[in-house]
């Protein structure tokens, strides 16, 4: 008759750890899809990117303020069908983005397109002053 069972010290603390920290807590997060933002530069102007699929114009609001670009859209739908086994069927997304802006950009100078699920919001940047050479005097003693 051997009914021993072997006892692992660090079973509970194991089981703890899985409850606490494991993947299974971002579950509801997994599925979802987050647009992409790329933000670069080029031709002497600040280039930011939103990967905006299935988003109108009307649906996107884009502000300049506070050396800050924000991004925010919206997309709200709803149907409705009696000839279904549902009477409003909605959906909705949304997007939301803040990118701070370095000194240099012109925000009163902005511009934005959406073309193909994707907005463009570029900002030219001053051109930065050439260094200047300081001449150093010596002293004598």
């Amino acid at each position: 008759m051997n009914n021993m069972a072997q006892w692992d010290p660090f079973s509970e603390i194991s089981a703890l750890q899985k409850q606490f920290f494991d993947d299974d807590w971002l579950m509801p997060l997994k599925n979802i899809n987050v647009p992409t933002t790329d933000v670069y530069t080029t031709n002497g102007s600040l280039v930011v990117e939103a990967h905006l699929p299935n988003f109108e114009e009307k649906d996107i609001d884009v502000q300049v303020g506070d050396r800050s670009l924000t991004i925010s859209a919206q997309h709200y739908e709803a149907q409705t069908a009696k000839d279904k086994r549902y009477l409003v069927r909605e959906s909705s997304s949304s997007f939301y983005r803040r990118i701070a802006l370095p000194e240099r950009a012109d925000t009163e100078n902005v511009q934005a397109s959406l073309e193909n699920g994707i907005l463009r919001v570029t900002l030219p940047l001053a051109t930065l002053p050439e260094p200047k050479k300081v001449a150093i005097s010596a002293k004598s003693k």
